[in-house]
């Protein structure tokens, strides 16, 4: 029989699969010989019992949980529920992947009616012992039993409204034995029975409550967001309480090694004095800095300073460390390699290796490409920031500059969001259901909480802007406005501006620019380069992303849009002409006009490539595309044409298609069409000849999509070959081209030996590939995936990353055939998921030449395949 629970001194830091990175931190630092409250954990392999299970505990698990608690007991020399000598835990959630937040936690777990008066006679303490039971009923009431935490709140409120007073530490003891018996009226009246007060009861119901934690919505969303499997589950830690809140000798916080907004190599955090954990990250009080406690507890500052270069030297990592202090005595309650944003990231790493600490390979794989994607993101203008008008301060919580409409709620946010607006998403303080909303908001701001509260760490981890514990402000959440120091009033919907980097917070959109970036990312990109075996192509039909691309180390283009090329004002009527020319003459002269600009265009893209490879996709969706839809847009491009209006309709019509995904587009376009996959090539052609004579050696390639039959490519690459066969013996040039085909068709996977003979290259359009795979649209997935999420019948949206059990098997058959038919032919990937970082793991096991992504994330793609090819080692 498998064994489901563990003292801490049975594990370490390498089960963390088994015992959550929670307890196997824990356990670590039990074995380092830290000051770690005595506990044990239930396995993630419980959890995954309790699932299978129908959501109950087997009676052995249960046995061996109560086993245990016994072998505590005596460990610990403290009994459940003796009043004399009662023994108090906390009761954590830990999944092996950090998930901050997102699960719940109980504290002070075993207090009761009659315990509560032990604690006070035993510890002299009786405004502690009540403190402490009132948290507990809060916390058990709202985890286990789902009775709103608000509830309580507003009972704590009535209370200290009673008294005259503003903070909980102004209420005495006869006050918190006050909130006690209102909590349990509250309690009653709501479940209809009275608080639980076997602690046996309250510990399963407990480690059931955590459990059931796995699966909350937050919880759901959070692993969707992160790649995390639903199979992995969370173990739960059982943990005698310490506690923070027995007077101006005790306190709690929460501490980095380093910062981590910037990286610098110095302690970071907050702590409260007279406080439990739960006060720093709710924001509930201001907390002091960390430095501060120097000043009021020097002996256990240097105690916690020397333990936390330990930790960081033993873990090789910037550390997050959880702290409390109960009587003058320090006690560890986590640590864990802390979230940083993407340039403290950077700075750790190269500051690691130049300390001697991690090697090269080490620095990059401590980095998560994705979060990359904040380091290229907007700052204000300098010229506009001058002129803002700053409307309050608060704590510079995440770096980056935002601007948006002001929501006050997070389904709010996220149904703006969805209308298209850009959100600022303002709380009172943030909690883990606000997730989605914080997920969608161009920047967050909170009233309350520290530099370490839910809203900061949270936006940390998403490389989102954020402002936390901005007190200047007014927040009515209910009543959907904030006022400001000088009674101004913001309503929902107002635009304002935030600083992330130093916690100003602007009245009306104030312009940004882009970043730049530090010379940690460069020293990062070249270490990345040095490992890496893929090349990094980019997906750019224009010169302004082009050069981008290049700025940020492309390698070459491996996917030029043309259609994009002809929306452009010059163009589209001229090829809105071709579209409703009934003869193929009167097409060929309107693409004759369209020649000389695409041509330019091409000549523009290999200039700035400098003869890096360029592929070029022919033509790809549906004409009806082109043609608009509008009844007084039809008869203004009627006019133009020369046409009726009832002329043109008839043409859209019969353009229309039920399924154009499917339907007369892509290769097919050419097949019936042939003048414009000439015209195009044509143009490619000429391009790469006039570059070329200016002593550039460019080799394009051109590209066929959809196909989905090797005669289908067979005819249409015949076309490109005779065009730019002509163009070369009338020019006298030379000229090396290649011709390759887009692999996005399933059929076109199963017969990649049949294409691979015509084709020089295969470029995987997983976009098209995955929506045909799955037989399902991405326009129309959402109101499919809300309900699969629901049945728990996909864990993600399919569309978002490479799927490697369906999509990646085709892609594997497509590969192995294709390189059977013709060794040399060269392979890459240009859908979106050329910038996934799990994606370009998946294209350097199958030996892919490149991947190719947007401007934006091919640093993302830089870091991802060094890290493919490192772990791969």
């Amino acid at each position: 029989m498998p064994k489901y629970v563990y003292k801490f001194s049975e594990g370490n830091a390498s089960m963390r699969n088994l015992l959550g990175g929670k307890g196997a931190n824990l356990a670590e630092m039990t074995g380092l010989g830290l000051p770690v409250p005595r506990g044990f954990i239930v396995t993630t392999e419980a959890c995954t019992r309790y699932y299978e299970d129908k959501e109950s505990i087997a009676p052995e698990i249960a046995d061996e949980i109560f086993t245990m608690l016994a072998d505590f007991e005596k460990t610990v020399g403290k009994t459940f529920g003796d009043p004399k000598n009662p023994l108090l835990v906390s009761v954590r959630s830990g999944s092996r992947a950090s998930m901050p937040g997102m699960m719940d936690t109980i504290l002070n777990l075993g207090l009761n009616d009659v315990v509560v008066e032990g604690l006070a006679e035993l510890t002299e303490n009786k405004r502690f012992a009540y403190d402490s039971y009132r948290r507990f009923i809060a916390m058990f009431s709202d985890v286990v039993m789902e009775v709103p935490k608000s509830s309580f709140e507003d009972e704590l409120d009535a209370v200290k409204a009673s008294r005259g007073v503003k903070l909980d530490t102004d209420l005495d003891a006869e006050a918190m034995k006050e909130v006690v018996e209102r909590y349990k009226a509250l309690y009653l009246d709501v479940k209809g029975h009275s608080f639980p007060q076997d602690p046996r009861e309250q510990l399963i119901e407990s480690i059931i409550a955590v459990f059931r934690s796995w699966n909350n919505e937050r919880a759901i969303i959070y692993r969707r967001m992160n790649d995390i499997p639903g199979s992995w589950g969370t173990a739960v830690n059982v943990q005698e309480m310490v506690y923070g809140n027995m007077g101006d000798t005790s306190g709690t916080g929460v501490a980095f090694t380093r910062n981590p907004s910037t990286g610098e190599s110095k302690l970071y955090g907050e702590f409260l004095i007279n406080a439990q954990g739960e006060d720093v990250v709710a924001g509930i009080r201001t907390p002091q800095t960390i430095d501060q406690l120097q000043e009021v507890m020097p002996d256990v500052y240097k105690q916690f300073n020397d333990i936390a270069h330990k930790l960081e030297a033993h873990y090789r990592d910037m550390q997050d460390m959880e702290f409390t202090i109960e009587r003058g005595k320090l006690f560890m309650l986590q640590t864990r390699n802390g979230k940083r944003t993407a340039a403290a990231a950077m700075k750790i790493a190269v500051d690691l290796v130049n300390e001697g600490m991690i090697n090269k390979e080490e620095a990059l794989l401590k980095i998560d490409p994705k979060q990359l994607d904040a380091l290229l993101h907007p700052t204000f203008e300098p010229k506009a920031l001058k002129q803002a008008k700053p409307i309050a301060r608060g704590l510079p919580a995440s770096p980056g500059a935002a601007f948006g409409r002001v929501y006050f709620d997070a389904n709010e946010a996220t149904r703006a969001s969805e209308r298209g607006e850009k959100v600022i998403l303002v709380r009172l303080e943030t909690s883990p259901e606000d997730i989605q909303g914080m997920n969608v908001a161009q920047g967050i701001l909170t009233g309350r909480g520290g530099m370490t509260s839910h809203a900061a760490v949270v936006a940390r981890g998403m490389g989102k802007c954020c402002v936390s514990g901005c007190s200047e402000l007014n927040i009515q959440e209910k009543n959907k406005y904030f006022v400001t120091a000088d009674g101004t009033k913001y309503l929902e919907g107002d635009d304002i501006s935030l600083d992330g980097t130093t916690g100003y917070v602007y009245s009306g959109q104030v312009p940004t620019m882009e970043a730049t970036l530090s010379g940690d990312f460069a020293t990062i990109m070249a270490w990345a380069d040095e490992f890496r075996t893929l090349k990094i192509r980019t997906n750019a039909d224009t010169v302004r992303d082009a050069a981008k691309a290049v700025e940020l180390g492309a390698e070459g283009i491996g996917l030029c849009r043309t259609e994009h090329m002809f929306f452009e004002p010059d163009r589209i009527f001229a090829f809105r002409q071709m579209i409703v020319a009934k003869e193929e003459k009167a097409r060929r002269a309107a693409l004759e006009k369209i020649l000389p600009m695409q041509r330019q265009d091409f000549i523009g893209l290999f200039e700035v490539m400098r003869g890096m490879p360029v592929t070029i996709r022919l033509l790809d969706p549906p004409l009806h595309e082109f043609l608009p839809q509008e009844d007084n847009e039809i008869k203004e491009l009627a006019d133009a044409l020369n046409l009726s209006a009832k002329e043109l309709t008839e043409i859209i019509r019969s353009l229309h298609e039920i399924n154009p995904m499917m339907g007369h587009r892509g290769c097919r376009l050419a097949v019936t069409y042939p003048e414009i996959a000439e015209m195009q090539t044509r143009a490619i052609i000429e391009a790469a000849v006039a570059v070329n004579n200016n002593g550039m050696s460019v080799i394009p390639e051109i590209m066929i999509p959809l196909t989905c039959d090797a005669a289908e490519l067979k005819y249409v690459k015949s076309l490109i070959v005779e065009t730019a066969d002509t163009i070369l013996r009338e020019t006298g040039a030379k000229l090396t081209y290649k011709v390759g085909t887009m692999i996005e068709i399933p059929r076109a996977a199963l017969t990649a030996d049949e294409i691979a003979r015509d084709a020089d290259f295969f470029s995987f359009g997983t976009n098209d590939l995955t929506q045909m795979t799955y037989g399902l649209s991405r326009d129309d997935a959402g109101k499919i995936l809300d309900t699969y999420y629901s049945k728990k019948i996909f864990e993600s949206d399919p569309t978002a990353r490479l799927d490697l059990v369906g999509v990646g098997k085709l892609m594997q058959i497509a590969t192995d055939l294709g390189r059977q038919a013709r060794p040399d032919i060269k392979l890459g990937i240009c859908g979106e998921h050329g910038g996934d970082p799990s994606s370009i793991a998946f294209c350097h096991q199958l030996g892919f030449d490149y991947v190719s992504c947007s401007p934006f994330r091919v640093p993302i793609a830089r870091l991802a395949a060094a890290q493919s090819a490192i772990n791969s080692k």
